[in-house]
């Protein structure tokens, strides 16, 4: 997520907090379906998203990982916490959750409630144009590879 949530509508507001994207500067992982990209069309302008690679799915969750236990975000700091809370779906370390996010596996859904959203910098240099598309010299929408 890119931009405030001063006035926005309530229906985008409603979306972005579907999306978990409550705070600027926020990150999550999405499953692409009909909905998803439906959702991700209407909150373009307040956000940039893109399809990640291995390398980049593996940093954030090693680097800026953490995950929610007991409705807390604690930092992912041994694989028996990853166990202990996700270990019923066949999840037992941070590899098996960095698995699950990248390729979307039949477990997706519950790794991705339980990975909480990853709280991002905000870019060195700036924003080129928070208010104009990527495919005008911007910065939101649809970066495809480029998000890595």
């Amino acid at each position: 997520r890119i931009r405030g949530i001063n006035g926005v509508d309530p229906k985008t507001r409603k979306i972005l907090q579907l999306l978990r994207l409550r705070q600027i500067h926020n990150g999550v992982f999405v499953r692409l379906n009909k909905a998803t990209a439906k959702m991700l069309r209407l909150v373009e302008p307040y956000v940039a998203y893109g399809y990640p690679n291995l390398k980049s799915v593996r940093e954030l969750v090693y680097k800026r990982g953490f995950v929610n236990i007991n409705k807390q975000r604690k930092p992912i700091t041994d694989n028996a916490m990853i166990e202990g809370a996700v270990g019923k779906h066949g999840v037992i370390c941070i590899e098996d959750i960095i698995h699950q996010i990248f390729t979307c596996g039949d477990k997706f859904k519950n790794i991705n409630k339980f990975v909480a959203p990853f709280k991002l910098s905000s870019p060195n240099g700036g924003y080129n144009k928070k208010l104009l598309h990527f495919q005008e010299g911007g910065d939101y929408g649809n970066r495809e590879g480029k998000i890595n």
